[in-house]
């Protein structure tokens, strides 16, 4: 895997405009995508990719925010 510092993070389309308030990923290899906040860059974790596909699926299907986009 590799380091924090390599990474290329990007930032999610549902972060705030601001800057401030931002979900960042960056694929840490074939199989796994990294995850942080960008307010505290240090702290991440790592999920699946299949996992991380899950996630973004649900989130685009109005699954925890009903009826809105």
């Amino acid at each position: 895997m590799s380091t924090v510092n390599e990474l290329k993070w990007l930032k999610s389309s549902y972060s705030e405009a601001s800057g401030n308030a931002c979900i960042e990923f960056a694929a840490c290899d074939e199989s796994r995508i990294a995850i942080r906040d960008s307010v505290y860059p240090r702290r991440l974790f790592s999920v699946g990719r299949r996992a991380f596909t899950s996630f973004v699926t649900a989130t685009r299907s109005e699954m925890f925010h009903p009826g809105r986009r």
